[in-house]
This record gives C-alpha cells, sequence and structure tokens, in this order.
C-alpha cells in the first residue's frame, strides 16, 4: 500500500518534554529560556525542516518539580512576524478563558503571521487550577479518579463547555464578512454595517451576543487543534476541531481509534469535511540507537523516575522512527506532532535528521507549497456563514 505525503507537527514545551531536559549540557539558562530569542530560535529551527506548524505548550505549573512557563498565546505573537511559513499553535485553555477573548487572540495572531495561527484547544480538570481563577470549583480528583463515573462526568461536562467554547469563538471569527471594512475617507464610513453580524449564541455556559471587534482573518477560520485520549475527547475532536491528536501505543489500536472519530464526526454532521488524525511521539534521537536510549536513561535518572508520558516514547535512530511513522501512516494517521525529548537536540534531530529519511522515501514535501496554515494542511478557505450565498 502506497502511503501519501504526511504531516509533520513540533511541539514545543520549555527545555523539552522530559522533566529533566533543562539539566542537559545544551540547555539554555533559565534567563534565555525566558527570553524571546530562545522562542523564536526553536520555531524557526522547526521552520528549516518544512513542519507544518508547531505548538507552543501552555498550562499551570502546580505539582512538585514543575517547571514555570510563559503564556503560549504571546509568545506565539513574538514569533510570528519573524518566521514566514510554519504554522504557529498556541495553547489556551476554555476552561479558564472567555470565547470572546480567546477569539480576538487568535485572529490577532492570523494577522500577524499574515495567516498562520491554529488554537490548541484544553480543559483544565484541576481544583487546584480552578482555585488559581476563583471564578469556579472543581472536585478534587486524581488522575486514576478520571476514569470513575464522577471522573468521567466531569470530562464530559469540561468537552461540552469546550465545544460550546469553540462554537462561539467560530461564530465571532465570521461575525465580519471579508470586505466589512470599507475605510470610505471621502464618505467617513469605515465599516459597512450590514456586513457586521451578531452571532446570538446563548447556552447553558455562555450568553454572548458580539460581534467581534477584531475584522475577519487572514485564514477566515484558523484551524483549530484538540488533543484526544479516549472517547469523550474523541467526540469532542470530530465535532469541533480540524487537527485531531491521538496517543495509540501500537499501530494495532490506529484502526479502532480512527473508525471512532470518523464515526463521531459523521454524528457531528460533519462527514464531508477535513478532519486530519495526527499520532504523537515523545522523540530521543541519535544516529547510533544506544546513545538515545541512553540519553533518556541519563535524564531519567536525574529526575529520579522513569520518563512516564501519555503519548509512546520513541528513543533510537531518526531512520527507525521514519520506518514507525511510515507504518503507522500507513493504517490510517494522516500525520504526526513530535514532542522533542530535549531541546535543541531531539529538535534539530527531526529537522535535520528525520525530515531527509522521509523525503527520501517520498513522504514528506522538499518545499513549503503554501503561505498559510490551512493551506498547507490541504483546507481550503471557508465561506463565512453569515454572508449572503451568491447565485452560481
Amino acid at each position: 500500500m502506497s502511503v501519501r505525503q504526511i504531516h509533520l507537527a513540533a511541539a514545543l514545551d520549555g527545555a523539552g518534554w522530559h522533566p529533566a531536559a533543562w539539566r542537559e549540557p545544551e540547555a539554555v539558562s533559565a534567563i534565555e529560556l525566558f527570553g524571546p530569542r530562545y522562542w523564536l530560535d526553536q520555531v524557526r529551527r522547526a521552520e528549516s525542516g518544512l513542519l507544518d506548524f508547531v505548538t507552543i505548550e501552555d498550562g499551570f505549573p502546580l505539582e512538585p518539580g514543575a517547571l514555570p512557563r510563559l503564556d503560549a498565546s504571546l509568545i506565539a505573537a513574538r514569533v510570528a512576524p519573524l518566521t514566514s511559513h510554519i504554522g504557529i499553535v498556541p495553547t489556551i485553555t476554555t476552561t479558564h478563558t472567555e470565547p470572546f477573548h480567546v477569539s480576538k487572540t487568535i485572529a490577532t495572531l492570523d494577522y500577524a503571521s499574515t495567516g498562520r495561527a491554529g488554537w490548541r484547544v484544553q480543559v483544565g480538570a484541576r481544583a487546584a487550577e480552578a482555585a488559581l481563577f476563583g471564578r469556579r470549583e472543581l472536585p478534587r480528583l486524581s488522575i486514576e479518579d478520571l476514569g470513575t463515573p464522577e471522573g468521567q462526568a466531569l470530562i464530559g461536562e469540561l468537552f461540552d463547555e469546550a465545544a460550546d467554547h469553540v462554537e462561539v469563538v467560530r461564530r465571532l471569527w465570521d461575525s465580519w464578512e471579508d470586505g466589512a471594512e470599507i475605510r470610505d475617507a471621502a464618505t467617513g464610513r469605515f465599516v459597512d454595517r450590514e456586513k457586521l453580524h451578531y452571532i446570538d449564541f446563548s447556552g447553558s455556559r455562555f450568553s454572548v451576543r458580539g460581534p467581534s471587534i477584531t475584522p475577519r482573518s487572514p485564514q477566515g477560520q484558523p484551524l483549530v487543534v484538540a488533543l484526544a485520549h479516549q472517547s469523550i475527547p474523541y467526540a469532542f475532536a470530530a465535532r469541533s476541531a480540524d487537527v485531531a491528536l491521538v496517543t495509540p501505543h501500537d499501530v494495532d489500536a490506529i484502526a479502532g481509534i480512527v473508525a471512532e472519530i470518523r464515526a463521531a464526526q459523521a454524528e457531528a454532521g460533519r462527514a464531508d469535511e477535513r478532519l486530519l488524525i495526527f499520532g504523537e511521539f515523545v522523540v530521543f534521537l541519535d544516529e547510533n540507537p544506544a546513545e538515545a536510549i541512553a540519553r533518556k536513561e541519563r535524564l531519567d535518572e536525574a529526575a529520579g523516575a522513569p520518563y512516564r508520558s501519555d503519548a509512546p516514547v520513541f528513543a533510537g535512530s531518526p531512520g527507525a522512527l521514519a520506518d514507525q511513522l511510515e507504518a503507522w501512516a500507513e493504517a490510517g494517521l494522516d500525520g504526526f506532532r513530535l514532542r522533542p525529548g530535549s531541546v535543541p537536540h531531539d529538535l534539530d534531530a527531526v529537522t535535520r535528521q528525520l525530515v531527509p529519511q522521509l523525503q527520501a522515501r517520498g513522504l514528506f514535501r522538499r518545499e513549503y507549497e503554501a503561505d498559510t496554515l490551512r493551506g498547507l494542511l490541504g483546507f481550503e478557505r471557508p465561506a463565512n456563514r453569515y454572508a449572503p450565498a451568491i447565485a452560481a
């Protein structure tokens, strides 16, 4: 079976995804880690490898040993004008933010990047996170408790809220038609009010009239990305996202996950819409696989425990990873988001060693063929839902 070209993204998170990555000899200092040059350097490294997009992680580090972090959307805004082709996708929670603010933030990023913005949706289920904001209370549940009926009820509630949140954001992105800003100096008319629309969303969690204060952005609808591990978030991604990130731990699990998401997509009335499904890997890469394994073990020792992840962990050579990506793409995945174990080492290995391996097999581009993130991922610019249909 021949495999079409695959998509590749990189997930940027501080000094790397391993909790001890900041202790590596190559790791930058704390001052550099919280400076704009470091983040711009990482995004440019990813762009040099022709990757489709980078995600920038965000969250609220509360557990012992967790490292502080910067705001992902502000990092994205800083690096966007200084890059040319790669998509830039910050992580923003739906649980502790207002959709009006998110719509404005991502639309502004789409302008700053000239059409390369996306949004990675995230929910926050921890009681301690909610306490940081003081707007709501969440039950105190451990990771193990999330599989219980109480935990599943909470997950269901949070993802239902996330679906409403995304729907409000999408409507706000369309609340200005293309061409609504006319800037007629002679008459003094700046906006064509016939092309501004109230969205009039009313639900159990949000009641938003709109319109946005930001004109429709270059992509019209920036892409929405969602990470999903089980049925409830699978259904959310199928209903609300353009790119679903999934975490099968072996190739045999892929077909079932893809089938479940596609069925949920059809049930949501989106069977004819484009929805890409990416697999996830945390990667430790060296040409000599023994060196990659030894490096991960050294990091584990520094952290005081073996590294565990929601995604499969790969430690080996770029060639062996290329074999695995090819096999997993044959099983039904459209692409992959790779999480570098340590930066810059593993990000460089992706762009300088893995990408050439995939190119040699005809599985990855040799140049950027589009200037927007939608174009890179094969999405057309959508019609505005509020604009009158144009008769053929």
